[in-house]
């Protein structure tokens, strides 16, 4: 299918998202909301595509009771999934909402080892052929290796497929010299090429083999570099709220680009990313993002 989102989530777990009036470390709380559903990066990232209208296919490992939770919950939400059974259980998040500022404190849990033998039944159920582009994020589980997303990279190339990667430290390496369009923090920048400074760090990645890299940075906006040059936009307005999601916002938004085009405008993604990182932010729950606040900013992103 042309223009599908394919969505790579090889630690998927069940999120559950608690809010309370007031964090106190060490005292007791009355949870005033729980929220329960499926999650892990990548489900995030199909879910932002999906609001904005692209076709997704949610990909990963499930198993034992809190698998088949995740599963029910990403059909009910109307995401259409093909998951791995493994032996073990799919694992749990905890975010805390703190309702003074309306920070996060969240609680991952390792998630369950994947075996040889899952991870190749996995590589073998991949739908290549249906797939406009694989968006790779997350946590990589026990039992892989640490350069599993660069692994997929290399094997879409030869399905003509192009992959975005949302990693840090070795991992952004490793998927930047695969070929992958590279997405990560300024902080995970930094860790993996040093203090070279945003733009020249992405220009890095680049000349390491990346067919792109997108990096965000904080209250000074994003920027894109690939063989064509450098972009950097610049935020609109400040906003407060849940950022757990906005990387994931991002990512949507560079993933669905490319499923519509190999080569796209990035001065035109990057007004988009920076307008759904932020309207995500507005949302209590990662994998949302307040539609109205995204098309009333994103003509008003500007970049240099």
């Amino acid at each position: 299918m042309a223009g599908l989102v394919g969505t790579v989530t090889l630690n998927l777990a069940l999120d559950v998202t608690y809010e309370v009036s007031e964090l106190v470390v060490g005292g007791s709380h009355r949870v005033g909301a729980v929220r329960s559903r499926a999650g892990g990066k990548g489900v995030n990232v199909a879910r932002v595509a999906s609001t904005l209208g692209h076709p997704v296919l949610v990909l990963g490992f499930v198993g034992g009771v809190t698998g088949e939770a995740v599963a029910a919950e990403l059909f009910d939400a109307g995401l259409t999934a093909l998951l791995t059974p493994i032996r073990g259980e799919t694992r749990r998040t905890v975010a805390i909402v703190n309702g003074v500022d309306g920070d996060a404190t969240i609680f991952n849990e390792a998630g369950p080892s994947i075996s040889a033998d899952e991870w190749r039944a996995f590589g073998e159920r991949m739908p290549w052929g249906r797939l406009g582009v694989l968006a790779c994020s997350g946590s990589i589980p026990p039992g892989l290796p640490a350069d599993a997303y660069a692994e997929i990279a290399v094997r879409a190339r030869h399905h003509d497929v192009l992959t975005v990667i949302d990693a840090g430290g070795d991992a952004l390496i490793a998927a930047a010299k695969a070929g992958a369009v590279v997405r990560a923090n300024a902080a995970e920048l930094r860790e993996a090429v040093g203090d070279a400074g945003v733009e020249d760090g992405a220009r890095q990645l680049v000349e390491l083999g990346a067919t792109a890299a997108v990096i965000t940075d904080g209250a000074r906006g994003m920027v894109a570099a690939s063989n064509k040059g450098v972009w950097r936009a610049l935020p609109v307005e400040q906003v407060s709220g849940n950022p757990t999601g906005a990387g994931d916002a991002c990512t949507a938004v560079v993933a669905a680009a490319i499923a519509e085009s190999a080569e796209p405008d990035w001065s035109v993604v990057l007004k988009s990313a920076v307008a759904a990182s932020a309207a995500a932010v507005l949302t209590p729950v990662a994998g949302d993002i307040d539609l109205a606040a995204y098309r009333r900013w994103q003509p008003q992103v500007s970049v240099e």
